[in-house]
Parts: structure tokens; C-alpha cells; sequence
């Protein structure tokens, strides 16, 4: 009887091993930027917060919000949001830098409020990006990135990231 039970422990032991994260593999963020739209003269303060898996050491998934613009146009309070879900690839490089890739899904919703009447349009595509990363310690790095959420929207933004 003992050697049943030592051998079921000994398989629940190696076998939650096998599941464990690696260290580092899931992080989180934030990040701050500017967004430009197609059309208008001005840039737009931007900032987010995004999470992630290292699922691989060259890839990872990531979940992101981002409020990409908050401004007032004439009579007008425009606000539009971000959320994102993306694949990055990875290609380290030399010096504890290296560059990423991002392709992923996304929901871009704008809302407009005038005079206390408020109206909201959303629209959902494909988003896409380059980054470059620094490594500061093996916990702590950051990166600056320029992604296109929309056809006529350009964001680029500096982040820094924590790894759990």
C-alpha cells in the first residue's frame, strides 16, 4: 500500500512540474504615446495597459486597452479605446536588446458626446506593429513600439514591462 501511494505522489510531483510557468513567462505593463489620425493636424496623447504569456522564448500572446485618443474637437469631447489581442514574435539581438513583431485582432471604439447627447461607433481589425525592446534586468525591461490599429491610425508609444 505504502508504494501505491509513493508512487501516486511521486506522479503528481513530476507531473506539476511539467505544467509549471516558467519564470518570466507571464507579464504585464503599461505604456505611453501618441496617436496620429490621417486628417488631422495634431497628435493625441495616448496610454495603455497590456498583459501577456511567453508561451514560447520567441513568442507570446498578449491582451491590451489602450485609450488612443481624448480630445475636444470644436463643440465636440472624442474618445477613442483600443482593446487587442496579439500574437508577438521575438528575434533577440545583442546587448539585452531585441526586436518584436505584432499581429492580433482588435476593437477600436469611439465615443463622441456634445451637449450631453452621447453617441458611440465601433469598428474590429486586424492590427499590426514593430517594437524594440530593452532588457534592463531579467525582471524589468521596456519598449517602444509603432502599431497601426486602423488604415489611417498610427500609434507609437515607450512601455515599460514586469515579468512575473
Amino acid at each position: 500500500m505504502f508504494k501505491k501511494i509513493a508512487a501516486v505522489a511521486a506522479l503528481i510531483v513530476a507531473s506539476s512540474s511539467a505544467f509549471a510557468v516558467e519564470p518570466g513567462a507571464l507579464y504585464a505593463g503599461v505604456d505611453a504615446g501618441k496617436t496620429k489620425l490621417e486628417g488631422w493636424s495634431h497628435r493625441e496623447t495616448s496610454v495603455g495597459v497590456f498583459g501577456g504569456y511567453k508561451f514560447h522564448p520567441n513568442f507570446a500572446a498578449e491582451l491590451n486597452y489602450r485609450r488612443l485618443a481624448d480630445a475636444d474637437v470644436e463643440d465636440f469631447n472624442v474618445k477613442g479605446d483600443q482593446f487587442g489581442v496579439s500574437l508577438i514574435g521575438s528575434i533577440p539581438l545583442a546587448n539585452n536588446f531585441s526586436v518584436y513583431g505584432r499581429l492580433g485582432y482588435n476593437r477600436i471604439e469611439v465615443d463622441v458626446e456634445q451637449g450631453g447627447f452621447t453617441g458611440t461607433d465601433s469598428t474590429s481589425r486586424a492590427v499590426y506593429g514593430v517594437g524594440l525592446g530593452y532588457a534592463f534586468t531579467p525582471a524589468i525591461s521596456g519598449r517602444i513600439e509603432v502599431q497601426k490599429p486602423m488604415s489611417d491610425v498610427t500609434n507609437l508609444s515607450a512601455g515599460v514591462v514586469f515579468k512575473f
